[in-house]
């Protein structure tokens, strides 16, 4: 069985970073983020589940998703996040099994921001959360995607607390915001999981 690792942070944490050095080192990289929106692509039966929950307005004239839209209605209506993820976790998570089953490297990683709120760590053997102050997490998702500090600050609240990823991660690297530092970090842990996947 192939030895899975699951990669977590908070925005702006530097885990996109983290990820990118594992996969320059040949390690198969499975994106919850990027399952998330294949699943919900035109044709796919997830975007017509969610069409059918909410209505019409969900799509846009293409016949392709309105995220703003539809992220802005979650936003006002708690329970809509509710009902979108009963519609979305159980096919994301599929997806994300068959690909973590389909890797051929070494070992695997299963990078997603919402590792331990979604129960997605239970796919995975060891975890290992990319951690930043939030001041640095504000500074950097603000300078990078160009959106307000009211709403990043509400992504982070909206998000579990970090001491809380802190308790349940198995390994935690502190990024103090230079890359060089972090894949220093990373190299021995590379290492030590190489070794795990030996005996996996």
């Amino acid at each position: 069985m192939t030895f899975i690792l699951g990669l977590t942070g908070g925005i702006g944490s530097g885990k996109s970073a983290a990820s990118q050095w594992f996969e320059g080192q040949g390690i198969a990289v499975v994106d919850a983020d990027i399952v998330a929106r294949e699943v919900v692509e035109k044709g796919q039966p997830t975007l017509l589940q969610i069409q059918q929950c909410f209505g019409d307005w969900v799509l846009q004239p293409d016949g392709t998703l309105d995220r703003q839209a539809l992220r802005d209605h979650i936003f006002k209506e708690p329970n809509a996040r509710k009902q979108l993820e009963q519609i979305t976790h159980p096919a994301i998570r599929k997806s994300i099994i068959q690909q973590l089953h389909n890797a051929t490297s070494p070992y695997v990683i299963l990078v997603s921001p919402l590792l331990f709120e979604t129960n997605q760590h239970e796919l995975t053997q060891h975890t290992l959360l990319i951690d930043a102050s939030e001041e640095l997490q504000i500074a950097r998702a603000s300078s990078r995607d160009r959106q307000n500090i009211d709403q990043i600050q509400k992504i982070i609240a909206a998000q579990m607390p970090r001491i809380q990823k802190q308790k349940m991660a198995n390994d935690i690297v502190l990024n103090d915001g230079e890359l060089d530092h972090l894949y220093e970090k990373l190299k021995p842990l590379h290492l030590q999981y190489l070794a795990r996947s030996e005996t996996s």
